[in-house]
């Protein structure tokens, strides 16, 4: 086996770690069926995680900016937003997530008014370069409700510290400016399953 394909499979166990979503069964789960055209053995796959998980330095619970923005799609889930953690590999899969939530909860008589995410993808760049995007929208299509709604996450997220770049356009997503990614494997719901979760609960008197 060449060693760039070793390098290869080493870097996405340690985005998978450093991510904090998934299990350890899941993360070999995910490796397994990303490389399942190389032939490599699960017994391969085991060991370089292992070598991974221990090379790299344990974290035991979130940094202040996970848990404030943790806080902000809790804040912002109750204004009715859809707001998701993890949702899907880009910002494609992400609005598809969202709309089919919306989708969802609309059938069970809710009444989500807008979205916020951000994706795998938007992880892979906070880690290595400390930017993570926000994407928002509507789900009518509508630029001033689009628009309403973003100036809203903006300041829900500025309310929680956090500097923020945007150029107050639906073209462009919510920049968080110097987060600090660090998050530990809490077993909790993320993704869409969390943030359905999450909407259902503070939402059940409105």
């Amino acid at each position: 086996m060449n060693q760039e394909l070793i390098d290869e499979i080493n870097y996405e166990i340690q985005l998978l770690i450093k991510s904090g979503f998934y299990s350890d069964d899941e993360i070999l789960e995910v490796i397994g069926d990303e490389f399942i055209e190389e032939n490599i053995s699960d017994d391969l796959i085991l060991k370089l995680f292992l070598e991974n998980k221990n090379n790299l330095k344990e974290i035991n619970e979130d940094s202040d900016d996970f848990i404030s923005l943790k806080n902000a799609f809790l804040d912002l889930t109750k204004e009715n937003i859809i707001s998701i953690h993890n949702a899907g590999y880009d910002i494609e899969e992400g609005i598809q997530d969202s709309f089919e939530l919306f989708t969802h909860l609309r059938n069970n008589k809710y009444s989500p008014y807008g979205f916020c995410f951000y994706s795998f993808e938007d992880i892979e760049n906070v880690i290595e370069d400390n930017d993570l995007f926000i994407a928002f929208g509507d789900f009518e299509y509508d630029e001033e409700k689009g628009l309403e709604i973003a100036k809203k996450i903006a300041k829900t997220l500025k309310d929680y510290g956090f500097e923020i770049g945007w150029n107050e356009s639906l073209d462009e997503r919510i920049l968080i400016k110097n987060f600090n990614w660090k998050k530990h494997f809490d077993g909790v719901e993320y993704s869409m399953d969390g943030a359905l979760q999450d909407f259902i609960e503070l939402n059940k008197e409105n």
